[in-house]
């Protein structure tokens, strides 16, 4: 298992989050989406935020420095929802 560090940005709710979470050695090497998956099973099973939905409108992968940022909308327990920007890469 590696480490990786998602850095989440979204409205109302603070502005900003870093995490770090663990995921198999090769996670960089799959999908965009792969990796948010793989970053929000972690958040819906770890984090004790309740669980959280969310629609992509964008994923990409920058191949140089190994990085995955999602573009998308995030909605919380109670209906809430709030734009997001997510970055993902390995610590």
């Amino acid at each position: 298992m590696a480490t990786y560090g998602a850095t989440i940005m979204h409205g109302r709710r603070g502005g900003d989050r870093t995490f770090d979470f663990q995921g198999p050695d090769d996670l960089m090497t799959h999908s965009p989406m792969t990796v948010m998956r793989t970053f929000m099973a972690w958040l819906d099973d770890t984090a004790d935020l309740g669980h959280i939905d969310y629609q992509v409108n964008a994923a990409m992968k920058n191949e140089k420095y190994m990085v995955v940022t999602v573009l998308g909308e995030l909605t919380f327990e109670k209906g809430d929802h709030q734009p997001f920007v997510c970055m993902i890469s390995e610590i």
